[in-house]
């Protein structure tokens, strides 16, 4: 069991004082089985005349705050405290006929899990290269071949921060051999739903134990990755992008569809493009487990972070 304490800052600049749209947040964490949460505090400057919370269609948590001022600089600070138990890979009670690939989902389970299954990338480039895991005959491990897609992914494709806005296709991605974690949870994403897994996005944040900012690409952004469902076990987590198994030191957020129903923060405001000046995001975890906390960060690449 460990204890995580997550700040996560965001601040927009603009040129002169500008009017603010509605905003929208999803900064609270997910609890499940294996993360509890236990204090969420978020302080927004300058202060909003509305503040308020909904869950939308994935029951994620969304905060929504509107605002009557003007102002040159909107900042908001999203702080967090999890308590966070680990799976132990391959200790997944998957059942029996779904341990070996390929597996059908229950009749009644694939209605539920439809959008999951539904490919948003049909190139046959994509294609060609989910069927390349497979073996030339006969079936496979289902956890086995997962964690190959999976370390393919890490292995053979560079990661590449970008500070455009959106995601590339999967086929994009195939193309140029390098992307941002949102890129390559989408790859693995299209890959599995080739093969016929649902799978789904997930956005939220990723501690590196022993972390030194210094030795973490990707360091202050938010993390996104993969979960599959997998009968018997629910949704397991996987991330192409540093290569984990499981639910170790990923601390989920948001859950859809598709990385554009899981923004972790947007808004608007009334002005001209040139008023923006810019956004800077920092995230900083906390280690409260042990007697002297150690700081670490937030990351979209962590590549000394062994394999689970």
């Amino acid at each position: 069991m460990r204890l995580l304490t997550v700040t996560h800052e965001t601040l927009y600049r603009y040129a002169r004082p500008v009017g603010l749209g509605e905003h929208r947040m999803m900064f609270r964490p997910r609890e499940s089985h294996g993360l509890r949460l236990l204090t969420a505090r978020i302080t927004v400057t300058p202060r909003p005349t509305e503040f308020r919370w909904q869950h939308d269609v994935f029951d994620n948590s969304v905060t929504v705050v509107k605002f009557s001022d003007t102002t040159d600089a909107l900042r908001f600070e999203n702080k967090v405290t999890v308590e966070q138990t680990e799976t132990a890979l391959p200790d997944y009670p998957i059942v029996d006929e779904a341990r070996r690939y390929p597996f059908e989902y229950a009749a009644d389970e694939r209605p539920d899990l439809a959008l999951g299954l539904e490919r948003l990338d049909l190139s046959p480039e994509v294609t060609r290269w989910a069927a390349a895991f497979l073996p030339g005959h006969g079936a496979i491990d289902t956890m086995a071949l997962l964690q190959s897609i999976t370390l393919g992914i890490y292995e053979d494709f560079a990661y590449s921060r970008r500070s455009e806005r959106g995601v590339q296709s999967a086929s994009e991605t195939l193309r140029t051999r390098r992307g941002t974690c949102r890129d390559f949870a989408v790859l693995m994403i299209e890959g599995a739903r080739v093969l016929g897994f649902a799978a789904r996005f997930v956005s939220g944040y990723i501690f590196v134990p022993g972390g030194d900012p210094r030795d973490t690409d990707g360091r202050g952004s938010t993390h996104a990755w993969v979960q599959i469902y997998l009968p018997g076990a629910g949704w397991v987590d996987f991330d192409p992008t540093n290569r984990i198994l499981g639910n170790g030191n990923l601390i989920p957020v948001a859950v859809a569809w598709h990385p554009a129903q899981a923004v972790p923060l947007w808004g608007s405001f009334f002005g001209s493009a040139a008023d923006f000046l810019g956004m800077d995001v920092t995230v900083r975890i906390l280690d409260e487990t042990r007697p002297s906390p150690q700081l670490a960060t937030g990351s979209e690449r962590a590549p000394r972070f062994p394999a689970a």
